[in-house]
């Protein structure tokens, strides 16, 4: 069973990864460089400090938490127990993957922690704000992007980043219940 689920994301990521266009590689490639978010990220903590006030620290802690423990989980666990070479790294796909700027990433990549790391902060993002605003779901679609990003530079397989991205979304909503909980019990207690 594992086997040919193996040999089934193979055969997607190669179909996916076969999907380039010119055009589109510096994109993609601008996409998966996390510090070209840095600015978008500011104007998030700009959304939650003008909702919160001082109270913004506990949503800014638990959304660090949220990213932090989906990458742990992501590389510091899954990567080096599973071992299994990203499809850039695989001696058996060499000269078959299209890889761009010689990049190549590092040589294991199960789980996607870009995935689990982009989709814990949308998670967290779209609990946070899904009561204010509609267009909160565009997190996920902006996750999504940046998850492909990873298949196209030919640094993930499909099931990578599609685990990774089951962690993003567990460890955002999980840390956004934290926060919550302690923002509700801790500080407005403390309040009255």
């Amino acid at each position: 069973m594992i086997e040919w689920l193996i040999k089934i994301d193979e055969q997607l990521f190669f179909f996916l990864n076969g999907l380039h266009q010119d055009w589109l590689d510096q994109i993609m490639f601008w996409i998966s460089d996390k510090y070209v978010w840095f600015p978008f990220y500011a104007i998030l903590a700009g959304f939650i400090i003008k909702k919160y006030k001082w109270r913004a620290i506990i949503w800014l802690v638990g959304l660090g938490l949220a990213i932090g423990a989906a990458d742990y989980i992501c590389s510091g666990v899954m990567k080096p127990y599973f071992a299994r070479y990203r499809p850039s790294r695989n001696p058996d796909f060499d000269g078959m993957v299209y890889i761009i700027n010689e990049y190549t990433g590092g040589k294991y990549g199960f789980a996607s922690s870009h995935s689990g790391n982009a989709f814990a902060l949308a998670s967290f993002i779209f609990f946070l704000f899904k009561n204010e605003y509609k267009w909160a779901w565009l997190f996920f679609l902006w996750a999504a992007i940046v998850a492909y990003s990873r298949i196209y530079l030919g640094v993930h397989y499909p099931g990578d980043i599609t685990i990774g991205g089951l962690i993003g979304l567990s460890s955002g909503y999980l840390f956004h219940k934290l926060a919550n909980w302690v923002d509700k019990n801790k500080f407005k207690s403390a309040q009255t």
